[in-house]
């Protein structure tokens, strides 16, 4: 890479004078790698291109824009920290995260697409599955071939995932599948699921079921008012034969699960901060555009009073996620820091929403711009993966050692 006369490279030289695109307030770019500027610039571009054309139009139809998955495969937004072995990116945590982030300054629900894709079915098979599972479904997750889904949260267990009632039961060289999954993000279109269910002991196995398995239905989820512009659905199992070739073989528990939510959790913390920079940048340009009483409204105190806060807080939310995928890389982060992240930023998120739609006034509720949408998914964002509530209690036990959940 050729370096300018101060020994920067241009790559370097670009994302500083980019910075306030960027709305970098504190520098941080000059703590990111080449590879990750690369990464960032490259999904930015494929977003502007690809997603805010259509994304309204799909939104307000509630309908998933289905064609963008292979765009998502092609840009490495499937698994890109995983190893290039299998198909897949091999870049590290913070370059996951700065995707995850370009991807939900788009919609969240472009994001989810992703970071389930990745995080919550590609993950758990590499972390958990044999080699052979690994070499078989992974390159064409990557690819895009297949699109999957993940099973947890059941009609009545959501924030206790430990009380789940889908099971198996042993049958010779298989499990017979019996129960239901709900809210599962991409479900109606997936190939395949990650699926964790109890065993006659009431331990819970993680198993890959695939389409066209007899007696497994996935029906959509209508009436959204947030993520409509994501898929989601059901998962029905009525005595699915699931070969026991298909269990993960390398975890048993709610460990299993847990750690595939905290890889979830971690890129959804920088995915907010992605909502958030489009929410103030588009209220920060109205601000300079708007005219009242013979002056811009950015010119008002209160104006500037929201303006600062938000960029104050999108800030600490940068940092967050910074120091966080710093210890993500070297195996030191913990599902508590994640939780913490992950409700921090949301929260900022939502918050940064509503105060943009105020200084937008009326035209902050039309599609005519972003706010509206991204308010509305957030409110989603805001409670799965773990509620806001439930985030607090993870962080309440971590420094108390003590117990709230039961």
């Amino acid at each position: 890479m050729q370096e300018t006369s101060n020994g920067t490279t241009a790559i370097q030289k670009k994302a500083k004078e980019d910075r306030y695109q960027y709305h970098d307030y504190y520098g941080i770019d000059e703590l990111l790698s080449e590879e990750h500027l690369l990464a960032r610039g490259a999904v930015r571009d494929w977003v502007k291109s690809e997603v805010s054309p259509v994304i309204e139009e799909y939104a307000e139809r509630a309908e998933c824009p289905r064609h963008l998955f292979k765009g998502l495969a092609e840009i490495g937004a499937f698994g890109p920290s995983l190893p290039e072995k299998y198909g897949c990116g091999g870049m590290d945590e913070i370059a996951y995260g700065i995707i995850m982030q370009e991807l939900e300054r788009g919609d969240s629900g472009i994001r989810s697409m992703a970071s389930v894709q990745g995080s919550l079915v590609m993950y758990p098979i590499y972390r958990f599955g044999s080699e052979e599972q690994k070499m078989h479904y992974l390159p064409k997750l990557a690819s895009g071939e297949y699109i999957g889904c993940f099973g947890l949260t059941e009609p009545d267990h959501g924030s206790n995932p430990g009380g789940m009632i889908t099971n198996v039961k042993d049958d010779g060289d298989a499990y017979i599948l019996n129960g239901a999954k709900m809210w599962i993000t991409n479900s109606p279109v997936a190939d395949i699921a990650v699926v964790w269910a109890k065993n006659e002991e009431g331990k819970i196995l993680g198993m890959i079921v695939e389409k066209g398995m007899k007696g497994l239905s996935a029906p959509e989820i209508h009436g959204k008012w947030s993520l409509r512009a994501s898929i989601t659905g059901e998962l029905i199992f009525e005595d699915v034969r699931v070969p026991k070739k298909n269990v993960l073989p390398n975890v048993v528990g709610l460990k299993g699960p847990l750690s595939c939510l905290s890889k979830a959790r971690y890129g959804i913390a920088w995915g907010a901060i992605g909502a958030a920079l489009d929410c103030y940048d588009t209220a920060l340009r109205y601000s300079q555009e708007r005219i009242q009483f013979g002056k811009p409204i950015g010119g008002f105190q209160l104006t500037q009073k929201k303006l600062a806060e938000m960029i104050t807080e999108i800030t600490k939310a940068q940092l967050l996620a910074w120091r966080l995928g710093t210890l993500a890389n070297v195996g030191k982060a913990t599902p508590a820091q994640i939780s913490m992240a992950k409700r921090n930023n949301v929260y900022t998120a939502l918050t940064v929403a509503r105060e943009a739609r105020q200084i937008l006034g009326g035209m902050g509720i039309t599609n005519e711009y972003p706010i509206m949408r991204h308010m509305m998914n957030l409110e989603t964002v805001l409670t799965y993966e773990g509620t806001h509530d439930i985030h607090l209690l993870i962080t309440g036990m971590d420094v108390t050692g003590i117990n709230a959940f039961k």
